[in-house]
């Protein structure tokens, strides 16, 4: 078996010729592939590092498998004293790791494990890197970590240089009006910090503003550059091509909104630039080399970068994008810390926000708020622990992090609000007793088998019938967005291949359709990979129907950041039928209407969070189809990816060690 140098990760080339590895864990790491509980890939890597280091004893193997098993999952490390002295499979109760002392010291006896040190360089290429917590990393990943704390840290560190303070506070009092209650407005508190700090964190759930307030922070400085003769050069981006559609169109209709307010003079409106890229677009991702075309050797030229959706960031990117990073570059990252963490390897937004803790504000940060007038005088004491006075430019991440508050898109009274609300408090027969309790834009119904599927088919064809009827392809994509059926997983009674065949069945019947294989007008179309030739990207929604200005022709229609766009179904990148979609590629979307269906069966998958993100999709009316138990345990369920970089960025927290 051979490494492949160009992959981003442990990419591995099955060698046919390579002899197996004698050891008394083979045959039972074997069985756990069979089982499922491994990757056929992670068994790989580890009998790979056995042949080509040497020494594999069976726990050092163990380790090795799992480390890989564990980045597949999302986390990017193995916790060794969770598992030290267990059974890692249930299966398999005769596969026991090693006591924590004695599988730490035989692991470090390993050539193939490096033990982390704050002076490991980052030419160190050592496969497994073992910290001080006993937690043992893939090389790769350790690195990923470490320059990510360090970069957060860099520009934690102090107040942004040369802010004219006078000109901020009038910019505040012309973009956010005082509050007529008297009450703290937090989209202003953001506002001033994203101008104070080179780095902000803005995070709240959907309809707190993020989008106007980012918009007026885009303003503000703006402002500040022109007060100094200078042009500021400004990107805007997000991890999938969908993200980024949605970003353009809300700084778009934010400015709108800012100018016919009055907030806005027409010359900032049009420096604040609309066009936002992917990620990897921005960073220049190119295929089959793992490094993008920018990088520390060759920066972005930007003086400004606002990254939304930082929900969906994993470690590698996260890391990538930050090397990319000119120094003086300011950097404002938006997201929602309760959604959704990336399917890649890392939970960086909600690292980064501390999880569930409330931000400290320093004295320092506090004065600078009260000066600007976006916090009463007294109002530093008021939002947050502080501790004695510290000298100038002395500030810690907490005063990096703004957090939304209130919510404008759901009245306290509603449905959504309430049963959103009890999913944050992981309260799940609150959220049971919120769909119960006659609202009618939320509710919850017990379905299976006959009774899923006619409701299923009742939810969709009159919906797409209005897709159908839609004057042109604009109109027919704007009728698609405003519906859309999630589930959690892929497949079994209610994953998305049962649920994707449903709606086409059903609408085959109503002869809204005909099914002729995989091309048929009115397929929604869902972009599952990037392309850049073609100018889509993972996340980007379509549809299939015919153009009159080609003779009744099908095409495919796709409504990008760039405007309408046709091509030949011919043509397609990887694309998914639509009428249903996961809860993960669902995020940066938003919906009229959504029905989430959950599986009969309980899976690792339920989680708080997977359920808090598919609920605040909807804007009007949420279904959940969902056992009540079920859904009690789920919103109970809160998952904790493995992770040093919490305790990177927060040192002296004690690390949280919920369990599923």
């Amino acid at each position: 078996m051979l490494m492949n140098p160009d992959c981003s990760d442990a990419c591995l080339i099955p060698d046919p010729l390579l002899p197996p590895v004698e050891n008394s864990f083979s045959d039972d790491l074997r069985q756990a592939v069979a089982l499922g509980r491994l990757r056929a890939l992670d068994l790989h890597l580890a009998r790979q590092l056995g042949e080509l280091i040497g020494e594999a004893t069976g726990p050092r193997l163990l380790a090795a498998a799992l480390a890989s098993r564990q980045v597949g999952e999302g986390d990017l490390c193995l916790d060794l004293p969770g598992l030290a002295g267990r059974a890692p499979f249930p299966e398999l109760p005769r596969l026991l790791a090693p006591p924590l002392p004695q599988w730490r010291t035989d692991l470090l006896a390993w050539p193939a494990v490096q033990c982390a040190t704050d002076t490991l360089p980052e030419s160190a290429h050592s496969p497994l890197i073992l910290d001080a917590a006993n937690r043992l990393y893939l090389g790769r990943y350790w690195h990923f970590e470490r320059a990510v704390a360090q970069a957060i840290g860099e520009r934690a560190a102090g107040l942004a240089a040369g802010v004219d303070r006078g000109r901020l506070a009038a910019g505040l009092a012309r973009l956010f009006p005082a509050q007529p209650d008297d009450t703290i407005d937090w989209q202003r508190v953001a506002a001033a910090m994203a101008v104070l700090r080179p780095l902000c964190v803005i995070s709240g759930g959907p309809g707190t503003g993020k989008t106007r307030t980012v918009t007026a922070c885009l303003a503000l400085l703006i402002d500040q550059a022109r007060a100094r003769g200078k042009t500021l050069r400004i990107g805007l981006a997000a991890p999938t091509g969908k993200a980024a559609t949605r970003l353009t169109q809300s700084i778009r209709q934010a400015k709108a909104a800012l100018l016919g307010d009055g907030a806005l003079d027409p010359a900032t409106a049009a420096a604040i630039p609309e066009a936002a890229a992917t990620l990897h677009r921005l960073l220049g991702t190119r295929a089959g080399r793992a490094a993008p075309r920018h990088g520390s050797d060759n920066p972005l030229h930007l003086d400004l970068l606002v990254v939304d959706e930082a929900s969906m960031l994993d470690l590698p990117l996260a890391a990538r994008l930050l090397a990319a990073l000119p120094r003086a570059c300011r950097l404002i990252l938006l997201g929602d810390r309760e959604q959704l963490a990336s399917v890649q390897a890392g939970a960086v937004l909600a690292d980064l926000c501390g999880r569930d803790r409330e931000p400290e504000r320093s004295a320092t940060l506090a004065a600078a708020l009260a000066e600007v007038g976006a916090l009463p005088t007294a109002a530093g004491a008021a939002t947050g622990p502080l501790p004695a006075p510290e000298p100038a430019g002395s500030l810690g991440l907490g005063d990096a992090i703004a957090l939304l508050r209130r919510g404008y898109r759901f009245l306290p009274g509603s449905g959504i609000h309430a049963v959103s609300v009890a999913i944050q408090r992981g309260d799940g027969a609150g959220v049971v007793a919120a769909c119960a309790a006659g609202h009618a834009d939320a509710r919850r119904l017990d379905l299976d088998g006959a009774g899923l599927a006619g409701f299923i088919a009742g939810f969709v064809v009159p919906r797409h019938r209005l897709v159908m009827e839609g004057a042109d392809p604009g109109a027919a994509l704007v009728a698609l967005g405003r519906y859309r059926v999630l589930c959690a997983v892929h497949d079994g009674p209610a994953g998305l291949q049962t649920l994707n065949r449903i709606a086409e069945q059903t609408l085959a019947a109503a002869g809204l359709i005909r099914l002729a294989g995989g091309l048929y007008a009115g397929r929604p179309l869902l972009v599952t990979a990037n392309d850049y030739d073609l100018r889509l990207y993972n996340g980007d929604v379509g549809i299939l129907l015919p153009d009159p200005a080609a003779g009744g022709e099908l095409h495919a229609w796709f409504e990008t950041a760039e405007g309408l766009r046709r091509l030949s179904p011919y043509r397609l990148p990887a694309v998914e039928t639509l009428f249903a979609m996961t809860v993960h590629k669902s995020q940066g979307s938003e919906f009229d209407e959504v029905v989430l269906v959950l599986p009969p069966h309980d899976s690792r998958v339920l989680t708080r969070e997977l359920i808090y993100t598919a609920v605040t999709r909807a804007r009007r009316q949420v279904t959940l189809v969902a056992d009540a138990q079920r859904l009690a345990v789920a919103v109970h369920r809160q998952v904790q990816r493995s992770s040093g970089l919490y305790d990177a960025l927060w040192p002296g927290s004690a690390s949280d060690t919920r369990t599923e």
